[in-house]
């Protein structure tokens, strides 16, 4: 897996976008909307940068870059809102270079001399049509019927008039003007429309980066302005926002490189994530300008600041294609239609989401214990919750030494390299025993191992790391929720060195099958909360145990936990007495940014049948619904993947784990509303099947923004790591 740039593309990227923020600062956009939004002197330096040689085939003058190369100068050139039909002209200029016959036109275009541009629409349907860089283009490739032809506005053709964001667009009327046929047939017809969707993916990318901008400005304006003698930045109807946004643009991107990807490998995904990366991208975009200019409050407004120039900007970029929402119906034909399209070709890709062979391997050998060691009344009993855990296959994975393949070797019994572990546990998830029981006994064993006495390690982590036990975790309580910190259950030291524990723990899941309870309580109240705690490992079978059962809508059994003078040893504390909060840090080196991925796309394939056999797939609206469910799958997939490629490769920590897991739950809570709607009435049922488990997965759903993190919790963590805002919690 690889999210890095190579060493030429890296220069290539800083190159470009050192000279954009010399020569497209936004002092220079204000001056280019004096004059129609073009910047010739801007054209020229981009130009001898080779920017409209990038896509030209070498064979034809040109540099034969990839799409990705490309991909990176728009990201630069919508951060800096270029002057200019920038993604029309890389595409113009490749098709005068696949089509040929017009060497001194692309000689001039590659010099930036001319500028040339596309027409969006067939223009033997619509010979009057709105034309990006209109106003200043020499040239206008078009398709007219079955063939492709060159147009020459002449002055007259059109005229330039006030537009949105004051950008070089007209309407011309393209059957008035002179034409000359580049090609025709089915190549060049198959030439020009993967032009088309080239483009759509250069402005996807140029809208992730207008986006990206308007939330770094935001965020800069919310760590200087106060309000009520708080910087604006500490309120989370401020960061909270910006945080969602910041994993919906961060996901737009990701989208439009997986679809370079998907080009590349010969997916048949790649259709459908190019529409998916461009509908996604001008919703996220668009939403993002939106609350940056909010986030100025009334000073947004103004045209002195610059954030109003991303606001317009963002709409306007993509609207000469039409209405950005039939692209989410063009997707939904391509997923399940058949409807196909010609793509352009890739180049090289640097990027990779490919987990490797060893990952492969690990996951084909689980399928196989599955498939042969597990009959189907254990896998009738699985379940998401606690409630799913299986004793005989808990230990029949252990004796594999797959139960726990996110741990090391000495705990786990076997050597799986990182990429593996990863995709073993996405291989569990999919079989439906990727149990909460299992994910906490491996955090557990792993704290133990860190901090436990030799007792521990002797007597308790072999039963955890043998499929014999389960442990619970005692974090939260009924009046903290997820400050833990703030927990008050109390743990006094004894005369003779053990430990008396007083107090009561919410949610601790498990508590009624397991052994153990991780348990943090609080050992001295008059310091700071965060340093007067401390970890135990206490037996659950201890006198003075109480657990009592609270059931759940989700088919969810949780417990609240009583500990009425549980006397424990001292070789059960793990760590330092009150230093609780970093013993705790431990179960974090588990945290590989994971999410909902795998329940999703299992949503979605029960939604798939269920509409099939409601006779409604074959519907627009349908199409749409799952298109879009699918799209957030992908978004979750591709922030999943950076976070635990991230984590893997020891990158800086800027919230990619908590983006992954809030983003993944919140599409998951209302995607699985959105397909219980739209399989209503049947959806009411609990009946086995689709219906069913649609029915479970909005009732599931609730409980994944809420446990391992409230979702508010975690924007507050990507608002800090991310964006760089003022601290927003206690």
């Amino acid at each position: 897996m690889n999210f890095d740039l190579t060493e030429e593309q890296e220069m290539m990227r800083e190159t470009f976008a050192r000279f954009l923020d010399e020569n497209s600062s936004t002092v220079r956009v204000r001056k280019a909307q004096e004059t129609g939004g073009f910047d010739a002197a801007l054209w020229a330096g981009l130009a001898e940068l080779g920017a409209f040689a990038m896509r030209v085939p070498e064979e034809a003058g040109g540099m034969g870059l990839g799409l990705f190369d490309a991909a990176l100068l728009m990201e630069e050139a919508g951060r800096t809102l270029v002057s200019g039909p920038l993604a029309e002209a890389l595409v113009a200029a490749r098709l005068l270079g696949q089509l040929g016959g017009q060497d001194e036109l692309l000689e001039s275009v590659i010099g930036g001399e001319a500028v040339a541009t596309i027409a969006m629409h067939d223009m033997a349907d619509k010979p009057v049509q709105w034309v990006a860089g209109g106003s200043v283009a020499a040239a206008v490739i078009a398709r007219r019927g079955a063939d492709i032809v060159l147009v020459t506005p002449g002055k007259n053709a059109g005229k330039a008039e006030p537009n949105l964001a004051t950008t070089p667009i007209v309407e011309i009327d393209l059957g008035a003007a002179s034409a000359t046929v580049l090609g025709s047939g089915e190549e060049a017809l198959a030439a020009f429309a993967a032009a088309l969707e080239e483009w759509k993916l250069y402005v996807a990318i140029g809208l992730s980066g207008i986006g990206r901008e308007a939330l770094r400005l935001a965020s800069e304006y919310a760590c200087e302005r106060k309000a009520f003698g708080q910087l604006i930045g500490t309120f989370q109807g401020i960061s909270h926002p910006l945080a969602d946004l910041l994993c919906d643009i961060d996901g737009a991107k990701f989208l439009g490189w997986k679809a370079i990807q998907d080009i590349f490998d010969g997916s048949q995904e790649a259709a459908p994530t190019i529409s998916l990366a461009y509908w996604y991208a001008c919703d996220a975009a668009a939403r993002a300008v939106a609350q940056g200019l909010h986030t100025f409050g009334g000073y947004g407004l103004s045209v002195e600041y610059d954030i109003h120039l991303y606001n317009l900007r963002a709409k306007a970029w993509p609207l000469v294609a039409g209405d950005p929402q039939l692209t989410l119906e063009e997707a939904g034909r391509r997923l399940y239609a058949g409807e196909t399209v010609s793509l352009p070709e890739a180049g090289d890709v640097p990027i990779d989401f490919d987990l490797g062979d060893e990952a492969r391997q690990v996951c084909a050998e689980l399928a196989e214990l599955f498939a042969t060691k597990v009959t189907p009344e254990q896998k009738a009993r699985f379940h998401y919750s606690w409630e799913g855990y299986v004793p005989e296959v808990h230990k029949m994975l252990a004796e594999h030494h797959l139960l726990f393949p996110g741990l090391p070797e000495h705990l786990s019994g076997r050597s799986i390299p990182p990429y593996a572990r990863i995709a073993a546990m996405g291989e569990l998830e999919r079989q439906g025993y990727n149990t909460p029981g299992a994910n906490v006994a491996a955090i557990i064993a792993m704290m133990i191992d860190k901090y436990g006495s030799d007792e521990l390690k002797r007597d308790v982590l072999p039963k955890i790391t043998g499929g014999d036990v389960l442990c619970s975790l005692g974090y939260s309580e009924p009046s903290c929720g997820s400050d833990v910190f703030a927990a008050q259950c109390k743990a006094t030291q004894l005369d003779d060195g053990s430990w008396r524990i007083d107090g009561t723990k919410m949610w601790t899941s498990g508590a009624n099958l397991a052994s153990y309870v991780l348990l943090l309580a609080r050992t001295n109240p008059d310091v700071p909360k965060h340093k007067g705690l401390t970890m135990f490992i206490v037996p659950l079978k201890t006198e003075g145990v109480t657990v009592q059962a609270v059931h759940t809508f989700q088919d969810e059994r949780t417990n609240i936990t009583f500990y009425d003078g549980v006397v424990i040893p001292d070789a059960w504390r793990l760590g330092d007495i009150d230093g609780g909060v970093k013993t705790m840090s431990a179960a974090l080196e588990l945290e590989h940014g994971g999410g909902f991925s795998k329940v999703i796309e299992a949503m979605i394939e029960a939604a798939e049948k269920l509409t099939e056999e409601l006779g409604i797939l074959g519907e627009t609206r349908t199409q749409c619904r799952l298109a879009r469910t699918t799209a957030h799958l992908w978004v979750s997939d591709m922030l999943a993947y950076r976070a635990q490629w991230s984590s893997v490769e020891k990158k800086p920590n800027l919230g990619f784990g908590p983006m992954a897991k809030m983003y993944s739950s919140e599409k998951f809570l209302s995607d699985s509303r959105d397909l219980l709607d739209l399989t209503a009435p049947v959806s009411l049922s609990k009946r086995d099947g689709p219906a069913g488990f649609l029915n479970q997965c909005y009732r599931h759903a609730a409980g994944t923004t809420i446990y391992g993190g409230t979702s508010e919790v975690h924007r507050s963590m990507v608002a800090e790591r991310g964006l760089g805002l003022p601290r927003t919690r206690g």
